[in-house]
């Protein structure tokens, strides 16, 4: 096996495992069960992984190589709509490419030691766009505008992965996530906005 089969092969494990775990949590989901996910048997999957708690490190570890990619690229910007550009297309990028990533970061059924990986995922997701997490910022018009893009974002990587509309999908989902941020498409109202001109 080459290199890069070998790492697309690990990539696919690890994704599904994510997701194993967001459904079932980390103690309720076996081998077993990942390997059926990816088409290996249990041996040919620990060949990759040689234990369960082998393989919840590598999906932490690649949780945090994801979210340092995401805080990269748009750390050399200043702050303001191409800084929010750079960040969404990256992170529309990792999630379509990672859904059970995704998935583990929404899960509230992700049992210990599951949850850390998808914390430090979300905190970085949320730090890309200039917001400290925990924070509550006296405007609080960023930090909606921003879960609601992540949100946003969560939702329709995991319809595109499911529908099998990846490809398709894509600009739409970088369109929607700008949408929220307030970069829509020209001549698109803020909501933010009153049109009620007694306001």
């Amino acid at each position: 096996m080459t290199r890069l089969q070998r790492q697309h092969a690990d990539d696919a494990i690890l994704d599904s495992a994510a997701g194993l775990f967001a459904r079932h949590g980390f103690a309720g989901t076996s081998v077993q069960q990942v390997a059926d996910a990816v088409g290996l048997s249990k041996a040919g999957l620990l060949h990759h992984f040689p234990s369960k708690d082998a393989l919840h490190a590598a999906v932490t570890a690649q949780a945090d190589r994801l979210a340092d990619q995401v805080l990269a690229a748009g750390a050399r910007l200043p702050e303001g709509p191409e800084r929010d550009r750079a960040t969404v297309e990256v992170l529309v990028d990792v999630a379509l490419a990672h859904p059970g990533l995704v998935a583990l970061m929404l899960s509230p059924t992700g049992a210990q030691p599951g949850p850390d990986c998808a914390v430090s995922a979300g905190d970085a997701a949320v730090r890309a766009f200039g917001l400290v997490p925990g924070e509550v910022p006296a405007d609080p018009t960023r930090t909606v505008r921003v879960l609601g893009a992540l949100g946003a974002l969560a939702v329709l990587s995991l319809s595109a992965a499911e529908l099998d509309a990846v490809t398709t999908w894509r600009p739409l989902v970088v369109a929607t996530c700008l949408d929220a941020l307030g970069h829509g498409r020209p001549g698109a109202t803020d909501p933010t906005r009153s049109t009620d001109s007694e306001a």
